[in-house]
């Protein structure tokens, strides 16, 4: 734990952040792809496949400001978490050590906030003069997936679980202690893509003039990468210092991960490797096919929707390759942990997830939503 901590001190990149958060001038790379072209929105979809290669740029452009999105709600959940842990935590003699090392990563996802923020929202201001997938600062106790099968009644008992889970973890070693667990399974999705992402710029041979936003996905990753370790630590070692956990302890650990599940139980054509409910973002896509940027009637824009939503295609394949992958890792994380219900150690709820499930769904709410559109005013 020491080790990690040290050296995430040392390689900290929150300045680099802060800084590119700052120069970050959409202007100065409009024409560049700023992740892999894999990662780019709907790729492998009619929509991508038809796209000009100005649409392709955008694409790719927006897929970073939709995923980072995305890990702006998850590391504000996080900064929260971290501290309630931490307090926990410090009521043990030598556990100093943990509470400054999660001190620091509070400290540097505040910095990630800020830079994906800077970019995502000056991106859709210019491209759309609107939002699209980024929102205005939130706090903690709403739903981590920001396009989520949710209503206000899920939403309401969501936000009643956290700020349970929050108040008793406060004082409960094992709970807070088993955050981690959950913080290291959504951060082992994170690592699969974010690994990818970092890519671009690493293995550019002209760093210098990378586009900024390949820069913040590379400095992230690094900051990202001793997060895990420290999930790792404390939800697999740090964890064994601690009593067994008592029946309520397991059941409260279980019902997380438990809800780790239900938060990663569908895939996405649209984002791959962000497991969002695609119906969901139904009124997102249309807006962006109506825009300026594909100027398509609403009649153009519905048979492109059916067509990447309701039909197989690569695209459709690669997300179902990613969620595959996720749910393989997540066993593999969770094979050491005793108390861990096999309904998760097995992922019962990820498993059920298919591309047959997937095209049932969006058969049956995509014509839900074009009626909807209909009866708008």
């Amino acid at each position: 734990m020491e080790i990690n901590y040290r050296r995430n001190q040392r390689q900290d990149h929150t300045q680099l952040l802060d800084q590119a958060g700052q120069d970050f001038c959409y202007a100065d790379c409009s024409d560049s792809y700023w992740n892999p072209e894999p990662f780019s929105l709907l790729y492998g979809t009619p929509l991508w496949d038809q796209a000009s290669d100005y649409q392709r740029v955008v694409l790719n452009q927006l897929y970073w400001v939709a995923y980072y999105s995305q890990i702006i709600s998850a590391e504000i959940a996080t900064i929260f978490f971290n501290q309630t842990s931490a307090v926990a935590l410090y009521a043990h003699e030598g556990f100093r050590t943990i509470c400054d090392m999660l001190d620091l990563e509070s400290s540097q996802e505040r910095a990630h906030i800020s830079a994906f923020r800077a970019v995502a929202e000056q991106t859709e201001q210019i491209l759309l003069g609107k939002r699209l997938f980024s929102y205005p600062m939130r706090g903690p106790f709403t739903e981590t997936m920001i396009f989520a099968d949710t209503h206000q009644f899920k939403r309401w008992w969501k936000q009643i679980q956290l700020q349970a889970f929050g108040f008793i973890s406060s004082n409960n070693s094992f709970l807070a202690c088993q955050y981690f667990t959950v913080r290291g399974l959504r951060t082992l999705n994170g690592k699969l893509i974010q690994h990818q992402l970092s890519r671009y710029y690493q293995n550019d041979t002209d760093q210098g003039h990378v586009p900024i936003p390949a820069k913040i996905s590379f400095y992230h990753f690094m900051d990202e990468s001793f997060h895990f370790n420290s999930s790792t630590l404390l939800s697999h070692e740090v964890i064994r210092c601690l009593p067994t956990p008592t029946k309520f302890e397991a059941f409260v650990a279980n019902l997380g991960i438990r809800g780790c599940q239900q938060d990663h139980r569908q895939f996405s054509v649209a984002v791959n490797g962000i497991f969002w409910h695609d119906p969901a973002l139904y009124l997102k896509v249309y807006e962006l096919l109506r825009s300026h940027i594909f100027a398509m009637d609403d009649a153009e824009a519905q048979t492109m929707m059916r067509a990447c939503f309701t039909q197989e295609s690569d695209g459709l394949h690669h997300s179902y390759r990613t969620h595959q992958e996720a749910m393989a890792s997540y066993r593999a994380y969770l094979e050491p942990l005793d108390y861990v219900w096999p309904s998760n150690r097995a992922m019962k709820i990820m498993e059920q997830a298919s591309i047959e499930q997937y095209l049932h769904t969006q058969r049956r709410a995509l014509p839900r939503f074009f009626q909807e559109l209909k009866q708008q005013p």
